[in-house]
């Protein structure tokens, strides 16, 4: 019997997040880091990071934005054993991102490569934050950490510091649902929904919770 992934909890998933070569694995980019937390009851319990060699050289642009050297990948290990690793941290878990649809591409791509299927759900916090945090500046990580002060070092474009950002923006998010809208445990299914429907239709989600 297969698992509804959509039914369970949103307070229990694993939060996810790329540094890339690039834009497009379409185009040829490469995952060069993974970073992500697992949060369980509303609580983040584990983490993982791996800096991983690509096998193609990392743009200048990309160094000076992440930190990530060509130095570095180098003596790290390749994108297939980091990923079949990634594959079991993740095994049974719904996955969150920032943006996800860029994650999400660079997770089947690199997948793909070693012959895995991810099969669970993938939310997207920005399309959450959207429709939640409807008077924030902006919806970049940075900002809405400011702006809901969440805890964090300042590191960005690093995959495990953007994964914990996240994480407490995801958390922040459910809590507002809490608090605003009586939503005492919203499901991941519900969390995917609310990121799908238009904002002028979200009143009438809330009623039927």
């Amino acid at each position: 019997m297969s698992l509804d992934f959509h039914s369970f909890p949103a307070n229990n998933l694993i939060v996810f997040d790329f540094e890339t070569t690039g834009l497009s694995p379409d185009m040829g980019d490469r995952a060069i880091e993974i970073g992500a937390v697992l949060i369980e009851n509303g609580k983040i319990t584990d983490r993982f990071q791996q800096i991983m060699n690509p096998g193609i050289r990392i743009p200048l642009f990309i160094e000076n934005l992440t930190g990530i050297t060509n130095a570095m990948v180098k003596s790290a290990r390749d994108n297939a054993s980091v990923m079949t690793e990634f594959y079991e941290f993740i095994a049974g878990h719904n996955l969150v991102a920032h943006n996800a649809s860029f994650d999400e591409r660079f997770l089947r791509a690199e997948f793909r490569r070693i012959k895995k299927y991810y099969s669970s759900g993938i939310a997207c916090s920005l399309l959450a934050a959207r429709r939640i945090f409807q008077n924030a500046p902006n919806h970049q990580l940075a900002t809405l950490a400011q702006y809901k002060n969440l805890p964090s070092d300042g590191t960005y474009h690093r995959a495990l510091a953007d994964a914990e950002v996240t994480a407490h923006l995801w958390l922040s998010l459910l809590d507002e649902l809490r608090e605003q809208h009586e939503l005492n445990e919203p499901t991941f299914g519900f969390m995917h929904k609310l990121t799908k429907t238009p904002k002028h239709q979200l009143r009438k989600l809330y009623t039927q919770k």
